[in-house]
């Protein structure tokens, strides 16, 4: 419990009473810049202004319960704290790779003290709630139903798969954005001036750049710079900086910049049918140590996102090289991989499947249930129109409906590759529809 009570108390350091006690501690040197320079408030908080537009409770102090959704260093934990501090509540901190059922137990059972002793209201902030098994997310689905304290959770995984149904009926799902340069120059801006971290107006859009779209590589960045030697006092121009930016990022780390950074350049140049980047940034990766598992996955999911039905056996040779990079292992699993690569990258492309999702689930996401007509039902009602099998018919083929009236069409066949059959089919067979 003297743990948990220590923990709690770091909760103090984001409340205006607290600040200048614990301004000693917060702005030494020796405490990482983005812990530093964390906002305290609404006003100091960049980047995420649409989430205050769509609910404007998060403003209020009396808010429900959330989970916070979105990429590294976007303020989910920032604004958690955010809304601590302007509400008033007691915010208790909990991070679910390293903590179990008993620990969140005795966590619920010190918040709820806390209220009935002293009256104060608490919010329990689970970082990573993706991780939670489902003991742990059952552990907190009475308190939550209750309102015995106000449950955050934040997570970098979609939590309408990663966070059962139970727990997410029972509070407000919230989405950050990742960044814009625009949003992590005015916080690079905003904390030089705020450190004495004097540094060009170039420096600072290359740090932008850099950093894509996370807060804390771009604040870490600037921690790399103040503790530098180089930091005597006078403006430092790109040419200074740049080596030392890179010369922090020159290792290949999977779960950071450098491996989203090069991911991205892979698919880019795959889409843009240039085997020879695509070959280069396969290097960079094996290179670096990265899964070849994980390399494997995103060539299958390319091969529909990006190739689609223009020429439907890319996604036979990108599940094919994912079973043998898995059957066969490094180091000679590079050369399925540039085998698949190569042939992803240089074949035609298409996003029509793609686009014919994500269009379909928007169509469902902004409509009430969607009606299954009568005559597709698997026990139609006896009033319900004749189904009409379509192997009984004329090239296998008869006009009816499968839709309710005026559903839009979503797949949209190109004219390239094999898809071109597909749009010439379909066209012939729903001319008169």
């Amino acid at each position: 419990m003297d743990e948990i009570s220590n923990q709690n108390s770091q909760s103090d350091l984001f409340s205006d009473t607290s600040e200048k006690n614990a301004s000693n501690d917060a702005e030494s040197k020796n405490s990482p810049l983005p812990f530093r320079a964390r906002p305290s408030n609404f006003e100091n908080y960049f980047g995420q202004e649409h989430i205050f537009t769509r609910y404007k409770f998060l403003k209020e102090k009396n808010f429900p319960s959330l989970i916070l959704w979105g990429p590294p260093g976007t303020g989910k934990t920032t604004l958690a704290n955010i809304l601590a501090m302007n509400s008033g509540f007691e915010l208790y901190n909990f991070n679910a790779v390293l903590g179990g059922v008993n620990e969140l137990k005795k966590l619920i059972s010190s918040a709820i003290q806390m209220k009935n002793d002293f009256g104060k209201e608490a919010i329990i902030f689970v970082d990573e709630i993706h991780r939670f098994n489902k003991a742990q997310q059952d552990a907190l689905l009475p308190y939550v139903e209750q309102g015995s304290f106000k449950f955050i959770g934040a997570t970098t995984e979609n939590p309408r798969s990663s966070v059962n149904r139970a727990l997410l009926s029972r509070v407000q799902i919230i989405e950050l954005k990742k960044l814009s340069e625009d949003n992590l120059t005015s916080i690079i801006e905003n904390v030089s001036k705020k450190f004495n971290i004097k540094i060009t107006t170039d420096a600072i859009h290359f740090i932008g750049d850099y950093s894509n779209g996370d807060a804390r590589n771009a604040l870490n960045i600037l921690d790399v710079i103040e503790k530098s030697s180089l930091n005597s006092g006078q403006e430092l121009t790109l040419k200074e900086i740049k080596p030392l930016v890179l010369e922090n990022a020159r290792e290949y780390d999977r779960n950071k910049d450098r491996h989203y950074d090069v991911i991205s350049a892979f698919i880019k140049s795959m889409r843009g049918s240039d085997p020879s980047a695509a070959i280069l940034w396969l290097a960079v990766m094996l290179d670096g140590g990265e899964d070849p598992i994980f390399i494997a996955r995103r060539l299958v999911i390319f091969a529909s996102e990006d190739v689609g039905n223009a020429d439907p056996t890319a996604l036979t040779v990108a599940t094919s090289c994912l079973h043998a990079v898995a059957q066969i292992g490094m180091p000679e699993a590079r050369i399925n991989l540039a085998q698949a690569t190569t042939y992803l990258a240089s074949t035609v492309k298409s996003n029509a499947a793609y686009n014919a999702i994500n269009e379909a689930l928007s169509f469902v996401e902004n409509n009430q249930t969607i009606p299954v007509p009568d005559h597709l039902k698997n026990f139609p009602p006896k009033s319900a129109p004749e189904y009409k099998y379509p192997h009984s018919f004329p090239h296998h083929f008869v006009e009816q409906d499968y839709t309710p009236k005026g559903t839009p069409k979503f797949y949209q066949p190109t004219e390239i590759g094999v898809e071109k059959n597909i749009k010439d089919r379909l066209s012939k067979l729903w001319k008169d529809s």
